[in-house]
């Protein structure tokens, strides 16, 4: 807080603060703790919501004490939406009733994470009113979480931060939230436009986002390249991952000042010997070559070497599905289904849009009840969702392509000329652009 604001006057003192041993012990040790800020926020924030927070901590240690939760669901929302809120209800409120309620607002960020400190400031500033104080940018669902209040607060919350153009997540059976890296805002490794693609998409399913009814969650991530910085690949039911098609872009006075720089065991241990694919070869003259068609687009040795190496001229996506954490039949990564789409023409992301819906309706049409859609494509097959999809097969949607030893050879020359024939119409096609 700022010098000389009244709140500094009116800390909350010992008498009545609840007794917290147990949470008192997570606060010991080097790391930061989520129980000094909760008791910040009891001693020092807004003094419409100290008790609260004290009656919250008070619970908390209750739990802790018996090892138990003592929190349960409910309904709560706003008008016109099914989702968004996380209601949460006290089972001791007779101990702990200023706490009573504890729901939590799910809001949707800006595609990239693009904010203005004067929007921070008042979005702060709605929750002191409204809330209990307690902000986390971002939860792992991608959403700005808004913890604590009554159920009377989540419609004024939400009118407030409504008129400074933020609107609810996803929450339930529906589309939840979706999540963008800052991309071509400010990284050179960026591959296509994420932000437009996150709010073409998005906008266009918003329905099935605030009114549930998909069988389980439904999540979109995008990714500017195979960095990943939002997890796509591992924790989305649809995977948009920037790649390029073409040779890695080498400037080799760069690769000679790199390797003058830290040596050449050094770029060798991490750059050469790094390669998955062996695909990097260093020459006596320090330069590098790179066997491009064994190339994965792994990022690893552009992230080592960012001024000598870069990704190619022609970007576009790689479309994953089904990514997962836990449950039912454990994680799962998401399955290339596209391995590469051009993403620049207003006609490109109508394509990826009409791609998307697509997949979210096979997804409402097919899946089972609290089934994703990664746990579908396991239980009827991957040829059955392609064949729904209208995608030939590929040889990227191999799980692991350089380990399987089983191969079939029945219709092998028949397959084959197939893809020669499809190779040579997209090379055509590449020509023509």
């Amino acid at each position: 807080m700022k010098d000389g604001d009244p709140r500094d006057d009116n800390k909350t003192t010992g008498e009545g603060v609840h007794p917290t041993p147990l949470l008192d012990e997570l606060e010991d040790g080097p790391w930061p703790s989520f129980v000094t800020g909760l008791k910040r926020l009891r001693d020092e924030g807004a003094p419409n919501n100290r008790k609260m927070m004290n009656d919250l901590l008070g619970q908390l240690n209750h739990s802790y004490e018996k090892r138990l939760g003592f929190w349960k669901g409910g309904t709560v929302s706003v008008y016109g939406y099914g989702g968004g809120v996380i209601p949460r209800f006290s089972e001791v409120a007779d101990k702990f009733p200023e706490s009573k309620e504890f729901h939590t607002l799910r809001v949707m960020p800006p595609a990239g994470y693009h904010y203005t400190t004067d929007v921070l400031r008042k979005m702060c500033d709605i929750w002191e009113r409204h809330g209990s104080g307690l902000i986390a940018f971002h939860g792992q669902s991608g959403d700005i979480m808004f913890q604590g209040t009554d159920t009377e607060g989540v419609q004024k919350a939400f009118d407030e931060l409504n008129e400074l153009g933020f609107d609810l997540g996803g929450a339930g059976p529906a589309l939840r939230t979706a999540m963008s890296c800052v991309g071509h805002a400010r990284c050179e490794q960026s591959c296509y436009d994420e932000v437009r693609a996150h709010r073409t998409i998005i906008n266009t399913l918003l329905d099935e986002m605030h009114r549930p009814s998909l069988p389980y969650k439904f999540k979109f991530k995008f990714s500017g390249c195979a960095n990943d910085c939002v997890n796509a690949i591992h924790r989305a039911d649809f995977a948009v991952i920037g790649t390029w098609r073409d040779d890695i872009k080498i400037d080799q006075e760069k690769v000679k000042e790199h390797i003058a720089t830290v040596g050449r065991k050094y770029t060798i241990d991490t750059v050469v010997n790094m390669c998955p694919t062996r695909a990097i070869s260093l020459h006596d003259d320090d330069t590098l070559e790179i066997d491009n068609k064994s190339c994965v687009r792994c990022m690893h040795c552009i992230n080592v070497m960012t001024k000598a190496l870069s990704p190619g001229d022609d970007r576009g996506v790689s479309i994953l599905i089904g990514g997962k954490r836990a449950l039912k039949i454990g994680d799962l990564m998401g399955i290339n289904v596209i391995p590469f789409m051009k993403l620049e023409t207003d006609e490109d992301f109508e394509k990826l849009t009409e791609f998307a819906e697509n997949v979210v309706e096979f997804f409402a049409d097919n899946a089972l009840e609290h089934e994703r859609i990664g746990e579908t494509i396991d239980r009827i097959g991957l040829p059955a969702f392609l064949e729904a999809m209208e995608i030939d097969p590929d040889p990227n949607m191999v799980n692991h392509p350089r380990t399987s030893c089983f191969v079939r050879t029945d219709d092998f020359d028949e397959e084959a000329a197939k893809w020669f024939e499809r190779k040579a119409r997209e090379a055509g096609l590449r020509v023509a652009e």
